[in-house]
């Protein structure tokens, strides 16, 4: 590896850690199972362990009140600002106000910052490349969403300190994307970067003259993710299971776990496949005692119907910003996407 020092994508849904080889291909660093990325997700349970990732993620329904996610959202921020305010609605965990007028949370007896939450889940990401390279990381480059401010930058590099993470340097993640797309090609084009994430959707058009970056557009909706298509099927589910039994499923949290995970893994499946089978048993019961199951093949065909508006409302945004630049046909340029940045 060149130099010890790795890329981290502390991502709002999911976080992920990659190098470059010796060869100057980058690789994403593996987790346990063939995953590549952690879900960026921190709880504490009710024995008062501290959960990361995974662990966290199962008993996120159960335990909601304990459990974080979205903090990359509230990072830095204010806890004035009117937006933390509408995130509130968003979360079942409680926030309050902190030290500095930031963002606390509220973990059962404790209270802790977004720059504690997110460094914990750096230092899963920090143990897994390690592991994984078998030497100690002690520096990072972080990227960061484009609309990040300096103080949000700052308390990215504080969660870092919070774990002895040098982040030497923080990188927009739309200037990342183009940087993987043009470093080694000596390219002078325009490309335009449509990044759907699991939580946030962005749109940035940049001009690549070989070694320097420059964003001339970038656009986005915070609230459009991911998790909105996880959510149009979960909602097809619980709506075809009430009208089959009469039994509304939203209010058992074991069974929205149950059907949450695998909602995900068939959106996932769908991407190669035509159709999948959506099938839970003993789900629940009825008032008699009867168990009863979730049986289902979900087409590939459903699910586009499902999310239409969705991919629509990617398209209406990646226009809106493609205007600003007066780009005609920017998906022709190539999918990818700091100002005046040079490497």
């Amino acid at each position: 590896m060149k130099g010890d020092i790795i890329g981290i994508d502390l991502g709002t849904t999911n976080s992920c850690a990659a190098i470059v080889e010796d060869d100057g291909n980058v690789k994403i660093i593996p987790y346990r199972g063939g995953e590549t990325t952690i879900p960026s997700i921190f709880a504490i349970d009710d024995k008062g362990n501290e959960l990361v990732g995974y662990e966290a993620k199962r008993q996120w329904l159960l335990n909601p009140r304990r459990t974080v996610y979205g903090a990359k959202r509230l990072v830095g921020r204010d806890y004035q600002e009117g937006f933390v305010k509408k995130m509130g609605e968003y979360f079942a965990y409680d926030m309050k106000p902190g030290e500095e007028h930031n963002v606390a949370i509220q973990l059962g007896e404790k209270d802790f910052n977004l720059q504690q939450i997110s460094s914990k889940i750096l230092n899963v990401v920090r143990t897994v490349a390690s592991d994984y390279l078998k030497r100690p990381i002690s520096r990072a480059v972080v990227t960061v969403p484009a609309y990040f401010n300096d103080r949000q930058r700052q308390a990215v590099k504080e969660a870092g300190d919070l774990i002895g993470l040098e982040v030497v340097r923080i990188i927009n993640e739309p200037t990342a994307a183009a940087m993987a797309y043009g470093i080694r090609r000596n390219l002078n084009q325009t490309v335009a970067i449509y990044d759907l994430g699991g939580g946030t959707f962005d749109m940035s058009v940049i001009d690549i003259r070989g070694r320097t970056f420059e964003v001339r557009a970038t656009g986005g909706d915070i609230f459009l993710g991911g998790i909105d298509w996880d959510n149009a099927l979960i909602r097809y589910v619980i709506d075809d299971f009430k009208a089959k039994h009469g039994i509304d499923l939203s209010s058992d949290p074991i069974a929205m776990q149950r059907i949450k995970d695998l909602a995900e893994r068939t959106k996932i499946d769908l991407s190669s496949r035509t159709e999948a089978p959506f099938s839970i048993p003993f789900v629940t019961m009825t008032p008699e005692g009867t168990p009863l199951d979730i049986n289902m093949v979900i087409t590939r065909k459903i699910f586009e119907d499902l999310t239409d508006a969705l991919v629509k409302r990617t398209i209406e945004i990646a226009d809106m910003v493609t205007e600003m630049r007066d780009i005609k046909h920017p998906f022709e340029q190539g999918i990818v996407a700091q100002k005046g940045i040079e490497f």
